[in-house]
């Protein structure tokens, strides 16, 4: 048999947790056909076939499965022990990956991540927005952002901004068109910009004031995927939006648009950065939590 980079092991759990070629290469930062001309060489090295591949999915053969049931534990164990090491070191350094909702991302985890750089120069991040529920420790993320009913039990969960309020705005040409709602069951005649969440559901409006809960079911022409298309429409005169206010905050200040509801307005528990208990965190990780706990939101709001 010829040799075999041990990269190479690497690269194959990494198109199989991707589900292809493409996705893996997107997330290792190279180009497909350099991850195709890999695993060719493994496939040719081990002498037998690892992929099944179609031209809409990849799978692993009998084989592949295999060989990924005993790669996964020993590449998490070398992936551990490169963590005791690197607590070594007397800076951090290496590279962060962390999952989180484009909300948070927007608003919260960018900025946090851009003053945490420019303090630790060898660390590198790179952020992910997606709102879907996924197992970050399977996706070989570092952290993820989300709120505390998503989280898996074995997870080590902190406090993760300020909390969160939602507005519900329009322009003022709308406004003027069509009228103001006084109560949330107002919105139902109007036209409201609907918003799905990845798995197909669509977000339904909820409102409290003193004891009383109310919840909507938006109606309206347009449905968007997310937070920054629905503030486009509302923008755009389209109808009523109903976002974090940290997106609408600029625009209603400006004049752009309109809030309204605001004794109704919901205010929600903050997000949560999240990380798995059973893993040792590298030193650019504890470094990133230890400026996060005395990060100042205040001054981001």
């Amino acid at each position: 048999m010829d040799p075999v980079r041990l990269d190479s092991f690497d690269v194959f759990v990494a198109i199989v947790r991707c589900g292809g070629f493409r996705a893996a290469a997107l997330e290792r930062g190279v180009s497909s056909s350099a991850l195709s001309q890999t695993m060719n060489a493994l496939e040719e090295a081990l002498g037998i076939r690892l992929l099944n591949r179609t031209t809409r999915s990849v799978s692993p053969t009998e084989a592949g499965q295999r060989l990924l049931e005993r790669l996964s534990p020993a590449l998490s164990e070398i992936r551990l022990a490169i963590a005791e090491v690197d607590e070594l070191r007397d800076s951090p350094s290496g590279t962060l990956r962390i999952n989180a909702p484009a909300p948070a991302v927007d608003h919260f985890l960018c900025p946090l991540a851009f003053d945490f750089m420019d303090i630790h120069r060898e660390v590198k991040i790179e952020i992910i927005s997606d709102a879907a529920v996924i197992d970050i420790v399977e996706q070989g993320f570092d952290a993820g952002v989300r709120f505390g009913k998503q989280l898996a039990q074995d997870m080590i969960a902190l406090p993760f901004g300020p909390p969160l309020r939602y507005a519900i705005v329009a322009s003022p040409d709308y406004i003027k068109r069509h009228g103001q709602p006084q109560t949330p069951q107002d919105l139902v005649s109007h036209d409201c910009i609907k918003r799905r969440f990845p798995g197909g559901t669509l977000v339904t409006w909820r409102f409290a004031e003193g004891d009383e809960e109310v919840t909507i079911s938006p109606r309206g022409r347009l449905t968007v995927s997310s937070a920054h298309n629905e503030l486009q429409a509302a923008l755009a005169g389209r109808g009523f939006a109903h976002v974090f206010d940290d997106y609408a905050k600029p625009h209603i200040r400006s004049g752009r648009l309109v809030e309204v509801l605001s004794d109704w307005s919901l205010t929600l528990p903050h997000w949560f950065l999240y990380y798995p208990s059973r893993r040792l965190p590298s030193a650019a990780m504890r470094a990133f939590l230890d400026y996060m706990r005395s990060y100042d939101w205040r001054g981001q709001r």
